[in-house]
């Protein structure tokens, strides 16, 4: 069997304000393995976006580990967790981030120059369908180029594992379907080991893996041993 790429054991995150305590986690095991495409699903407030921030050493637990293969994230420095996150982890928000004074190409770039093993900023615009608006800034791209901009500039390091949360929540139906296909493409060509979070369970239909939260806990995991990229998106 296939080690995992990221192992959560036991994972609890609580937030204090004031006198209350928020249970964002409760408990959570989880494994993610190579190449993987995990969807994480769940109503606002379910944990979703705590569980994805600690696998990707953005926030700690208050209890409980998580391994990058044989690598204790958790007991790491913050040295040790930045670089962690620069060269093994890309990121997708809701909300773009791209410079506005910067091209597409060289909002791409700025990952690229401080990578070790980088694909070209051109290349990775090509695998996001973008081979013809790295001259374009942000302001001159629509809201789901931008988004496969933000996308590119994640996947340029050639990161491990790819962490997407809500990538499709401020686009519209057909414009958040592009970006989805841009995603599956990803981890369907380099085998980047991949996590979305989204409200949508019809994208489920595209996972191998598919982890359901509710209030901190996990409720339901579904492996689809059967699936086949590329899938069908025409729902």
């Amino acid at each position: 069997m296939t080690d995992p790429v990221f192992r959560m054991i036991d994972v609890s995150k609580v937030y204090s304000m004031g006198d209350i305590e928020v249970h964002a986690l409760r408990r959570v095991s989880l494994e993610l393995f190579p190449g993987e495409f995990v969807v994480l699903l769940g109503a606002s407030g379910s944990g979703k976006s705590t569980l994805l921030n600690i696998l990707g050493g953005l926030d700690l637990p208050t209890t409980g580990r998580v391994f990058f293969h044989d690598r204790d994230i958790t007991a790491a420095s913050e040295d040790v967790r930045t670089r962690f996150r620069r060269e093994s982890v890309g990121f997708v928000f809701q909300f773009y981030n791209l410079i506005p004074t910067l091209t597409a190409l060289e909002n791409v770039q700025l990952v690229t120059e401080i990578a070790d093993h980088p694909m070209t900023p051109e290349t990775a615009l090509a695998m996001v369908g973008l081979e013809g608006r790295g001259d374009h800034f942000p302001a001159q791209l629509s809201g789901g180029e931008q988004q496969r901009v933000a996308i590119a500039r994640a996947v340029a390091k050639r990161p491990e594992a790819l962490l997407c949360d809500e990538p499709t929540g401020a686009l519209d139906y057909h414009t958040g379907k592009i970006v989805l296909e841009a995603i599956e493409r990803i981890n369907r060509e380099l085998s980047t080991t991949t996590a979305v979070i989204t409200h949508n369970a019809a994208i489920a239909a595209m996972a191998d893996l598919v982890v359901h939260l509710r209030s901190g806990e996990i409720v339901s995991m579904v492996r689809n041993t059967e699936n086949a990229h590329p899938v069908d998106l025409s729902w």
